[in-house]
């Protein structure tokens, strides 16, 4: 992993030594004790459109109606409790400076569309067509971060309705006119991208390509991709962790990681992937044996560990192929925790086609399914495995297939029963590698890193739980 550029680092102290000071808005008059972070003036007016600085207001609610541009040296700040209405189907943030979205867990920021009802229902889940969350005209354009953008941060932060299509050429090379908008495109090897406790809802195609320094963590992604499309897909020069996080009904994988790309300065694609779960992932891809949860291809590796997986069309794969393998020398993985209501499902508990090599640790036990001789990538038949192993969500229908295509958490609880034999079973004998250059701070960083679990899945039990997933 590279150090962070030092031109980069000095642009981002030098831009926070200027700026930032702690201050308490006019809405946190009764909140005697806490303070505000405030980078630069604050943003008059509620209308969003052009080139902006400063820090949006607690409280306020702001119609984006154009594009946004946030300039290489400048500072776009959200404070808590801050919506963003956006209303032009063909508004972005083009972000060549820094962007910082401050939402906590009992004031969390909104970056939506509101004019869109959510349909959280089995009649759209069965017929995504439906469902305004990926055929809206209202889908907008979400955040293109540049070459020249050292840090983005969403803390507690909604973002949904992404997805509508460039209808004039991107800010940012590789895109082009007439292509799906990701939600977050962040393209600057060096820089950094945190995510941590916030949502992502809806989405025709992936919904982040965090091509840099990424801490992605204890978030909830739905609905993510029409006919295609992944949650989290680093590409060349995406570095990072993504853990403790839920994902449903996702196109295609919840977390995948490829080195694809033509640079010769990038780092490797590298990205650790534990204690996630996966729910009903895989079944609106539209090409034939692509995805469900986890997916590492393409000269890329890390570590993968103590993911719960449930109802995925295919389970964790390691790919192989002339130009597609990934790095398998540089694979770990294991203590993972795979469920299926179908034989169609437990016979890709190790998929077929694919180099993923069974693992002891993993839940149920290569050994009590597998064939004697069992090639990698070879067919078998598990028929006993169909409803075994039932991991104990606290309020969602496993044993039978009737919510397999459930791609919404609303009204759902997936924390684990007790009892449940996905709790105590992971592996806790690895430090996460976080990438150089990424300090934990409340603002400008990860709040913490939440370290591996022994219970399997995003939502740790007993006096360990408060550290995992917090939705």
């Amino acid at each position: 992993m590279k150090q962070l550029r030092l031109s980069l680092l000095a642009l981002i102290v030098a831009s926070f030594a200027l700026f930032t000071a702690c201050k308490k808005s006019k809405s946190d008059a009764t909140v005697i004790s806490v303070k505000q972070t405030q980078i630069g003036a604050l943003l008059t007016g509620d209308t969003l459109c052009g080139t902006l600085k400063g820090t949006m207001v607690s409280g306020k609610t702001y119609i984006m109606t154009c594009p946004v541009t946030v300039n290489f040296g400048d500072t776009l700040l959200m404070q808590r409790g801050v919506t963003i209405d956006v209303e032009d189907s063909q508004a972005y943030f083009h972000i060549m400076g820094v962007f910082i979205s401050l939402g906590t867990k009992d004031s969390a920021n909104w970056i939506t569309v509101k004019s869109i009802s959510k349909q959280d229902n089995t009649n759209t889940a069965g017929n995504p067509s439906l469902d305004p969350a990926y055929t809206s005209q209202k889908l907008w354009l979400g955040f293109s971060c540049d070459t020249s953008c050292p840090l983005c941060v969403f803390k507690w932060t909604h973002l949904e309705f992404v997805g509508g299509t460039w209808s004039t050429t991107p800010p940012m090379s590789g895109d082009k006119a007439g292509s799906t908008a990701w939600a977050i495109n962040f393209t600057n090897y060096n820089g950094i991208l945190v995510f941590e406790d916030s949502w992502m809802y809806g989405g025709v195609d992936d919904g982040m390509r965090p091509n840099g320094k990424f801490i992605i963590q204890r978030s909830t992604f739905e609905k993510e991709g029409y006919q295609g499309g992944d949650c989290i897909n680093p590409k060349q020069g995406g570095v990072g962790i993504a853990s403790f996080n839920m994902f449903i009904g996702c196109a295609t994988n919840g977390t995948k990681v490829s080195d694809k790309g033509t640079s010769t300065t990038a780092p490797v694609a590298q990205a650790e992937y534990y204690n996630n779960t996966y729910v009903n992932g895989g079944y609106r891809q539209i090409q034939t044996g692509r995805g469900g949860d986890i997916d590492y291809e393409q000269g890329a590796f890390g570590h993968c560990y103590n993911n719960l997986i449930a109802d995925c069309k295919f389970g964790y794969r390691i790919v192989n192929g002339t130009t597609t393998i990934a790095d398998t020398a540089d694979m770990h993985y294991g203590y993972n925790f795979q469920y299926g209501d179908a034989d169609s499902l437990v016979d890709q508990f190790y998929p077929v086609g694919y180099i993923t090599i069974p693992q002891s640790t993993d839940i149920p036990t290569p050994s009590t399914y597998l064939p004697t001789g069992y090639v990698l990538g070879a067919t078998y038949d598990a028929p006993s495995l169909v409803g075994k192993n039932n991991p104990m969500f606290a309020s969602f229908d496993l044993g039978t297939s009737a919510n397999i295509n459930i791609n919404y958490i609303s009204g759902f609880d997936f924390h684990l029963q007790a009892g449940s034999p996905a709790i105590g079973k992971g592996y806790t004998g690895f430090t996460p590698h976080v990438p150089t250059g990424i300090i934990q701070d409340p603002v400008y960083g990860p709040t913490y890193i939440t370290p591996p679990n022994a219970d399997m899945g995003c939502y740790p039990s007993g006096a360990t739980g408060t550290a995992g997933n917090q939705h």
